[in-house]
């Protein structure tokens, strides 16, 4: 009994850490927390004693999870309709980031970048993720991955043009973010053509995921997503302000139910990406109750 306390104890000191490495891995907060626990229950089944770095080794241990759940997911994916489908977003109010989403969006982890997370390989994507994000040694994601350390370095690189070429970086004031959001909006109430395309990026990419069997959309250029959001007008009046992945976004409650997550990317004063969730299973598989009625 004691050692299980005292190993609890410690493990849970590296719960935060853990989370946000399979989170970024992953996309995912339920598949994140799954990770989290099996590498609890190594650690519970391992001779803790000759571990002498404990951080490490279950940073390793929650790495290779994750690897494997990517995997897994990938053999799956031969089913078209699963393909671009958006990554669970962690949502909460304007300016009530709580602790645990504030632990798992330390380095600006917002929806955009997951976005271009979900195109690397598995490999890719542990390499990046354990490197760029937290610094670890390509020799230690070597032993991960089964390549050479040089190998290793190749695919944080291959991983790191894609993100640089893709995702975009979003504005650091979040209060300009939550003006052109806000303006966004009331333009698209108010039926302002023109104007919801003047807030727009000329290379704007929209992306809405529906979920069940219905494929994943994608609308290019600041004119067609304007006639989106024009088509679409009504439901921006029952908008409600949210923080999606650390920017500026809203939800959309109907009838005191939320329909819609929507994450604007907001760079230089222009919304360049919009990704929204309309998935009605995966919704519910959020923590949405603040914006209810």
């Amino acid at each position: 009994m004691e050692r299980d306390e005292y190993l609890a104890g410690k493990f849970e000191e590296h719960r935060d850490h853990l989370k946000a490495v399979a989170y970024r891995m992953l996309g995912s907060v339920p598949e994140a927390e799954d990770a989290v626990q099996e590498s609890w229950l190594r650690l519970h089944r391992s001779d803790d004693e000759a571990i002498d770095n404990l951080g490490g080794w279950l940073t390793t241990v929650v790495a290779r999870v994750s690897l494997d759940m990517l995997r897994a997911r990938r053999a799956r994916r031969d089913d078209p309709f699963e393909e671009g489908r958006l990554p669970e977003p962690l949502v909460t109010r304007q300016g009530e980031l709580d602790p645990e989403h504030e632990a798992l969006l330390a380095d600006s982890i917002g929806l955009a970048l997951l976005v271009v997370l979900e195109t690397l390989t598995p490999a890719e994507r542990l390499a990046f993720v354990l490197h760029d994000m937290f610094s670890v040694p390509f020799n230690e994601i070597a032993t991960i991955v089964g390549r050479s350390p040089e190998a290793s370095r190749q695919l944080a690189s291959r991983a790191r043009r894609r993100v640089r070429g893709s995702a975009p970086v979003p504005d650091p004031d979040l209060r300009r973010q939550r003006e052109v959001v806000d303006a966004w909006l009331a333009a698209a109430r108010d039926g302002r053509f023109e104007d919801l395309v003047a807030l727009l990026d000329p290379d704007v990419v929209l992306r809405v995921d529906s979920g069940a069997r219905i494929a994943p959309m994608t609308v290019r250029g600041a004119e067609e997503v304007a006639k989106h959001a024009f088509t679409n007008a009504p439901l921006a009046s029952l908008a409600r302000p949210a923080l999606v992945n650390g920017v500026a976004g809203f939800v959309v409650v109907r009838d005191g139910a939320p329909i819609s997550v929507a994450a604007l990317t907001v760079a230089d004063g222009k919304v360049v990406e919009l990704d929204i969730l309309v998935d009605p299973e995966r919704l519910a598989n959020l923590d949405l109750s603040d914006f209810g009625a």
